[in-house]
């Protein structure tokens, strides 16, 4: 068995086991509470909508909150704009789709994320994040702890090289 997969990879998606998912907590401590404050949050737009906006250049990212180790990320995304390949270093996360439609690349696959879909990652998980259709989308990204570096993957084989904190 490959020691390098996390128990999270090995085991599949835990969003997809409902009885693992809790509701929010003002100050979660657990994958599943971080998971439920992201659900929390992309049910109420007045929390983030007013916030967004789109920039054809670079993909516009704004921190949300913060809170004892973690921070959450607002990102927009306009058609064809991608994350490149990387991972978040130390931080775990928690993707959350909130409007429009992503494509995740792994070295395990691709995945088509649309709005509600949501994505748990571990430290070390590499994914490329990209826009592949024709219309803006919006996600929400939990990290614990806060992200600290973000290291950049030439391929999903290939060694890290390490770039500014920019939230995926």
């Amino acid at each position: 068995m490959n020691s390098s997969h996390s128990d999270l990879q090995i085991a599949g998606d835990i969003l997809e086991v409902q009885h693992l998912l809790q509701p929010a907590r003002e100050h979660p401590g657990t994958v599943a509470e971080f998971a439920g404050l992201a659900r929390a949050i992309a049910a109420d737009r007045s929390q983030w909508a007013h916030l967004v906006r789109y920039d054809a250049v670079s993909r516009w990212y704004h921190r949300l909150r913060t809170g004892p180790g973690y921070e959450i990320w607002l990102l927009s995304w306009v058609p064809g704009q991608s994350s490149g390949a990387h991972d978040h270093g130390a931080s775990s996360g928690v993707l959350t789709v909130l409007e429009g439609g992503l494509t995740e690349r792994t070295e395990r696959g691709t995945r088509s994320l649309t709005a509600g879909s949501q994505r748990v990652f571990a430290p070390g998980y590499v994914h490329d994040v990209v826009n592949d259709s024709l219309e803006p989308a919006v996600s929400l990204h939990v990290y614990y702890p806060g992200l600290t570096n973000m290291p950049m993957h030439a391929t999903q084989n290939s060694t890290p090289a390490t770039q500014d904190v920019v939230p995926a």
